[in-house]
């Protein structure tokens, strides 16, 4: 069963025979057996110009994708958390370029990694202390335990830093990956890290009140996102997605049983990946965004926060930084603000995309980004791990892109 939202064409410069490609494009990805279900979100303009649910978001109950399905939407987190600091550094908490030793003290003399084993290892101090925009641009020389690519992330694996499964507090998990060395030195390179779970930690910290609360409070709340959470309240699991993994004969396989799953306990409350959400709240989102900062007359920032958030704070595009690729994209013309991916020069991304666009997505395949100066944002739900698994975002981008006629 597919639900499509027939919405007027009129004045969003968008050609419904082009955006149709997403349909068909989108039905063959179920019927290849890539994704259980997905659904699309193209809106310019502020009008909705497509809404498109295909497949099913629970195939062992035989559950039909629907508008109102809950994903987990994993790293799309971050950039509601980057927002929630932000709004404490436009109350004059503290600056970009502040130490977070002023108020994380475990941050303290830092070393860096140099070579050997995560048994035996070299390393040397860090030349200076990790700042908040190191944090927010993921330059603090943090790292993940699932990167697999150094011995830093054994390391991290080793000591449980993990902040999607761990049992003990926030407090406890960032004063662990604390006590391990880091992966580079602060402000030299870019990897993708815990940095946004130790902002959410700084935002309990410096306002006083737990982060979750903080988040709903001053975030979530304001926004009218009722079905974004960390927790999946007994009475929407029947809206719960599954999760899926490839098999091995180039099917999927389901990973995680929404009515078995470890988001429907309390757990320790993920800055970096933890939050679920619907496509109608992540939209909400988009568009306070793309609004530079207000929705429905509620303000979250302030127009010039957004602008600078959305600025690339890096020393050239990520490849410059290191990164010459994550996930299923090349990181060549892609830079990064505060808590986004900004888009620098697609004929160097080899993408069809606009300078000044910004974007995240999730683990689980999820993705979305929003571009100024077409007014215009994109959404994709879905729940496939590993997310380079197919390049779907891409595919995506260019189906969206295309649909421009005016």
């Amino acid at each position: 069963m597919n639900v499509v939202a027939k919405i007027d064409s009129a004045g969003h410069g968008l050609s419904p025979e082009r955006l149709d490609r997403i349909r068909g494009w989108m039905q063959a990805l179920v019927d290849q057996k890539k994704l259980a279900g997905l659904i699309s979100v193209v809106s310019r303009r502020g009008q909705m110009a497509l809404m498109h649910t295909c497949g099913k978001a629970d195939l062992a109950r035989d559950k039909p994708m629907r508008p109102d399905t809950i994903f987990r939407i994993y790293s799309m987190t971050k950039p509601l958390t980057s927002v929630a600091i932000m709004m404490l550094y436009e109350e004059g908490r503290f600056q970009l370029d502040d130490p977070i030793t002023r108020f994380l003290p475990a941050f303290k003399n830092m070393r860096v990694y140099v070579s050997g084993s995560r048994g035996k290892y070299e390393s040397e101090p860090a030349q200076r202390d990790i700042t908040f925009r190191d944090l927010l641009s993921h330059t603090s020389g943090l790292t993940y335990g699932f990167m697999e690519a150094s011995p830093v992330d054994a390391m991290y694996r080793d000591a449980g830093v993990d902040f999607q499964t761990s049992k003990a507090s926030l407090r406890e998990v960032v004063e662990l990956a604390a006590s391990l060395p880091l992966i580079a030195q602060p402000g030299t390179e870019w990897n993708y890290s815990i940095a946004t779970d130790v902002l959410g930690y700084l935002v309990e910290v410096i306002s006083g009140q737990p982060f979750e609360t903080f988040l709903h409070e001053r975030v979530i709340a304001p926004l009218g996102m009722t079905d974004t959470s960390f927790q999946v309240p007994a009475d929407k699991v029947e809206r719960f997605a599954a999760n899926y993994g490839p098999d091995e004969g180039g099917g999927i396989k389901q990973i995680e049983d929404p009515q078995k799953s470890r988001f429907l306990t309390k757990r320790l409350c993920s800055g970096g990946g933890g939050l679920l959400s619907t496509a109608a709240d992540y939209m909400r989102f988009c568009q306070m965004m793309l609004n530079k900062g207000t929705l429905d007359g509620k303000r979250l920032l302030g127009r010039k926060t957004v602008e600078l958030m959305t600025s690339n704070h890096l020393a050239g595009d990520m490849a410059d930084m290191g990164q010459p690729r994550f996930s299923e994209s090349t990181y060549a013309g892609i830079g990064f603000g505060l808590g986004f991916s900004v888009t620098l020069d697609p004929a160097k991304a080899q993408i069809l995309g606009t300078p000044g666009e910004y974007a995240w997505g999730g683990a689980a395949s999820t993705a979305f980004w929003i571009d100024p100066a077409e007014d215009m944002y994109v959404i994709l739900l879905t729940q496939l791990m590993p997310s380079s698994t197919y390049p779907i975002r891409r595919e995506l981008r260019v189906l969206s892109y295309q649909a421009i006629v005016d």
